[in-house]
């Protein structure tokens, strides 16, 4: 899996001193890259598109 193209975006929900957040990369053709924001290093999770939209459709929103 190549995400040399990646580009990563963090919530905007996540703040400026860091706290527990993810990064994802859905500007990929097929796939879509999460990892975590404090280790941009470490694993990847890859998603196919529709997967993550069900993922995101059934999270609950915090207002």
């Amino acid at each position: 899996m190549d995400l040399s193209n990646a580009i990563w975006r963090k919530s905007t929900r996540s703040g400026s001193s860091g706290g527990n957040c993810v990064e994802v990369a859905d500007n990929l053709p097929g796939i879509v890259g999460v990892r975590d924001s404090k280790d941009p290093a470490g694993p990847t999770l890859a998603f196919s598109p529709t997967a993550w939209r069900s993922f995101v459709a059934e999270v609950p929103s915090r207002t």
